[in-house]
């Protein structure tokens, strides 16, 4: 079983960064790949960024997001980031990072490609 925790979101205003964090209890020798998903409010949740927990990760193609987030990992803490740059009114969303049991990474896997989740951190971007 694998626990996800993610921190880091609030309330900024447009322009401005974030990081969010998604602690995990993915040990390194695992071959994990952790996503990080958005939902707002009458959307479909979407994936914005994937990492493989031992390297390689990749980013939606949506226009929306490109250019803006950087994904990363600190093994040392178990840890997954989504740094956020340039953040937009359209970027106010829950944000949740899930986890699946496979080294294939690609932002087109749907949701429910995705075997464990955390409960979501709300990133709010005013104007």
């Amino acid at each position: 079983q694998v626990q996800l925790v993610e921190s880091g979101g609030g309330l900024v205003q447009a322009g401005g960064s974030l990081r969010l964090s998604c602690a995990t209890s993915i040990l390194t020798y695992n071959v994990y790949s952790v996503g990080w998903f958005r939902q707002a409010p009458g959307k479909e949740r979407e994936c914005v960024a994937v990492i493989r927990w031992n390297g390689g990760s990749t980013y939606s193609s949506a226009d929306s997001v490109k250019g803006r987030l950087t994904i990363s990992t600190d093994n040392d803490k178990n840890t997954v980031y989504l740094q956020m740059n340039s953040l937009k009114t359209e970027d106010t969303a829950v944000y949740y990072c899930a986890a699946r049991r496979s080294s294939f990474v690609s932002a087109e896997l749907k949701p429910s490609d995705y075997e464990y989740w955390g409960r979501g951190t709300q990133v709010t971007v005013s104007s």
